[in-house]
Order: C-alpha cells, then sequence, then structure tokens
C-alpha cells in the first residue's frame, strides 16, 4: 500500500494528471452543451441530435484505434500532436456550429481527439514507477476532472453572453493549457536527467 501510494510524491505524476484534466476539459466543453449548439445555432431538429452523438461515438472509435498505434511509436508526440489537434478541431467548432454538413465533419474530429488517452495512460504508468495501480485509477480520476473543468467554464463562457459557439473556444484553450502544463513536465524532467 505503501509503494502504490508514493504515486502521489511524485511531481510527474501530479503533472500528467493535470495535462489529462486540463488538455482534454476542451472535448467536454463542446460535449457538455451540444444538444443546444445544434438545436438553437446549427437549427437541427432535436431528434437529429443523437445522430450526431453516433458521429462523435464513431470518431472515438477511430482515434481510440488511431491513438494506440500513434503511442506506441512516439509518445511524447502524440500527446504533442492531439492536444494541438484538438486545440484547432475544437477552434473549428465555432465556425462548423453554423452548417449542418460542418458541424457533422467537426464533431467526427472532436470524437477522434480521444486518440490522446492511450498515450495520456502510458506516460502516467512510465512516471508512477511502483505504483502503477493506483496511477492507473488517478487516469481516470483526472478525465472525470476535464469532464467537470470542461463543463463550467463552457457554461460560464455561455452565461457571459459569448453564445453556444464559444465553447469550442473554450475547448481550444483549455487544449493549449494542456500543452503548457506538459511542457513544464518535460522542462522538469530534463532538468531532473541532468541532474
Amino acid at each position: 500500500m505503501q509503494r502504490e501510494l508514493s504515486a502521489f510524491g511524485r511531481p510527474q505524476v501530479w503533472l500528467t494528471l493535470g495535462v489529462a484534466a486540463v488538455g482534454f476539459g476542451g472535448m467536454f466543453a463542446v460535449y457538455s452543451y451540444i444538444t443546444p449548439s445544434l438545436t438553437r445555432v446549427t437549427g437541427l431538429a432535436p431528434a437529429t441530435v443523437p445522430l450526431l452523438l453516433s458521429v462523435i461515438g464513431l470518431g472515438m472509435i477511430a482515434g481510440s484505434l488511431v491513438g494506440g498505434w500513434l503511442a506506441d511509436r512516439a509518445l511524447t508526440g502524440t500527446i504533442v500532436g492531439v492536444l494541438v489537434f484538438n486545440a484547432v478541431v475544437l477552434s473549428l467548432f465555432m465556425l462548423a456550429i453554423h452548417a449542418a454538413w460542418a458541424v457533422t465533419a467537426d464533431l467526427f474530429l472532436v470524437g477522434c481527439g480521444i486518440a490522446v488517452v492511450p498515450a495520456f495512460q502510458t506516460r502516467l504508468m512510465d512516471v508512477s514507477g511502483d505504483a502503477q495501480t493506483v496511477a492507473a485509477a488517478l487516469n481516470h480520476s483526472a478525465f472525470n476532472m476535464a469532464n467537470a473543468l470542461g463543463a463550467w467554464l463552457g457554461g460560464a463562457a455561455i452565461a457571459a453572453g459569448l453564445g453556444w459557439a464559444s465553447t469550442g473556444g473554450v475547448g481550444a484553450l483549455l487544449a493549449l493549457g494542456g500543452l503548457v502544463i506538459l511542457a513544464a513536465a518535460l522542462w522538469l524532467e530534463r532538468r531532473s536527467v541532468h541532474r
């Protein structure tokens, strides 16, 4: 038990969890408000929303398949690349939401952003040392934090009068925030190696 709890004393574990909690929150900023966004901005009938949720699901399947393959080849590169991809796709949501065909394509790509999950999980296991069981559980906690953070900030943007489409901008900023935390983690990692 003591060995597993040692994960909480590792800065790289906390930083990796921070990358996941902040960087992946963007998807939830959009996803949490997808129904009113599609019905009020795109003008779609409520009956079509489940179809577009299925499109996101198909993107998640594709992202899951590709994400593991990418993580095996370049772990850090996958995290960086997918977070940049997410920032771009979530930014495009603000434009795509105005046309049904464009938002359909964009939501598929938003779903593909889940490709980062295998890389997060692998990095977390790598930096946790002997505490991999706790690290595996913490990964799920980080994604729950991402869900809460993204939904909260997306809702704050809507409440501030920025509109339903603003959730895409919030999401893009969160993805970029994840990149900043990752850059700090990598800098500290290199610094400790040089010591």
